[in-house]
């Protein structure tokens, strides 16, 4: 599923599935957002690495962290744990 719809050459831009490769960072989950949200994260890479990474926190860590994707959504940790479960999800060594 795509975050940024398009109307350049009038073509369909919406995919299935997650994207796995869109941007993401890690944000402590009470930073508070504002004008300078961006600057505060603790951790960017893609959506995918963003997953793998809170996946891997203890379960009482990870309720520390959300995850904000490219197109302004949040993800919570539990959220983030559950995906890691999803049969899309790419494997740590590169294979989809």
């Amino acid at each position: 599923m795509t975050d940024h719809p398009s109307t350049f050459g009038d073509r369909e831009t919406h995919s299935e599935g997650i994207e796995w490769h869109d941007r993401a960072a890690l944000h402590a989950k009470d930073d508070g957002d504002g004008i300078f949200d961006g600057a505060k994260a603790l951790r960017r890479g893609t959506f995918a690495e963003m997953v793998r990474h809170v996946a891997a926190l203890s379960p009482e860590d990870r309720k520390k962290y959300v995850i904000e994707k490219a197109g302004d959504r949040h993800y919570s940790a539990e959220e983030a744990a559950a995906l890691a479960e999803d049969p899309s999800f790419p494997k740590g060594d590169g294979r989809q």
